[in-house]
């Protein structure tokens, strides 16, 4: 009888132990200001005037990379206007936009994977931003351990998750 009773719950542990896997793919995260953002839609794509652009939104704010080209390499913000990062918060009431540039803030964009047969963007950034408006009490945001990944690309291609 005993025998039965352990194999028993030796089967109920075994059948009642099960794991749900959520996949975050495509991504879009990062810490800001060291606490943990993450986008819920995502775009990546070439613009009219060239410039390649990948980012990401949550509600009223949205984090912006701006690139010369999709390329597998480093791209050092804060250096010229060629290779930019911009976050925005368009709440009413808490309107800031803060923004990388020539002589402006610092950071790096690595761009990790471009997959032109599946169209997707990959990479890591970390970024420290400017505030536009001079006069504003936050003068400054930095973003760190940021990431996307297999982000969809494609011109005017936007994916929303659930």
């Amino acid at each position: 009888m005993k025998k039965y009773f352990y194999f028993l719950t030796f089967l109920f542990l075994l059948t009642s132990c099960t794991e749900d896997v959520k996949f975050n793919n495509p991504a879009f995260q990062t810490l800001k200001d060291n606490i943990f953002w993450r986008g819920r839609s995502y775009t990546a794509e070439t613009q009219t005037d060239g410039v390649f652009v990948v980012g990401g939104s949550l509600g009223y704010e949205k984090i912006t990379f701006m690139i010369p080209q999709p390329i597998e390499q480093t791209y050092t913000l804060g250096i010229d206007n060629t290779s930019k990062a911009i976050y925005k918060n368009t709440l009413s009431g808490q309107e800031a936009e803060f923004t990388t540039g020539e002589g402006r803030g610092s950071g790096q964009i690595v761009i990790t994977e471009y997959n032109t047969i599946d169209k997707t963007i990959s990479g890591t950034f970390r970024f420290r931003a400017i505030n536009v408006d001079a006069t504003a009490e936050k003068q400054q945001i930095n973003f760190t351990e940021g990431v996307f990944y297999k982000i969809p690309v494609g011109p005017g291609h936007q994916f929303t998750a659930n």
